[in-house]
């Protein structure tokens, strides 16, 4: 072979694992936008067994209440959980653990904090994985398309390759 041709190769070789790296970031993703969905549908659930909202967040008002008082004093306003509200707290509720296949009875704000936590790491590793995507896309975009420099014939030709025994 001349060195052109292994030179090509290399280049094909290499296209190729980038692509497939790419192909298994978008599949991480849409397995990551699966358990986000799933997260998200869990919590509004909780949400709605307390009867709040994701908006019911306390207000900034509370909190500059509560440091007047100075330290000896009790707090003017009791902070509220933004998914619990008035909601019982410490009232049991099922919840199967993320990446597992456990049920525990666990309390209300335990399992929402949980939940949110993960929602939290989800979503982070959901950036990572877009910003990876993007990379990949930019670089394998960055070594050319092959029928700038095939023709589309040529390229047909060696899509459609196949081998056979001597």
């Amino acid at each position: 072979m001349n060195e052109t041709m292994k030179q090509f190769q290399q280049s094909l070789i290499e296209l190729e694992t980038e692509a497939e790296h790419l192909l298994l970031a978008r599949t991480q993703l849409l397995e990551n936008d699966k358990v986000r969905n799933e997260n998200r549908e869990a919590l509004t659930a909780l949400r709605k067994r307390a009867r709040t909202t994701k908006s019911s967040v306390p207000s900034p008002f509370e909190s500059i209440m509560k440091d007047i008082g100075g330290p000896e004093s009790r707090p003017l306003v009791q902070e509220v959980c933004a998914t619990c509200g008035n909601h019982d707290s410490s009232e049991c509720t099922w919840m199967m653990f993320p990446g597992t296949d456990v049920f525990a009875m666990i309390p209300f704000h335990a399992s929402h904090t949980i939940l949110e936590k993960d929602q939290e790491r989800v979503d982070f590793e959901a950036k990572k994985l877009q910003s990876f995507v993007k990379e990949k896309s930019f670089l394998i975009s960055e070594k050319g398309a092959l029928s700038d420099k095939i023709g589309p014939g040529v390229l047909r030709s060696l899509v459609t390759l196949t081998d056979k025994p001597k």
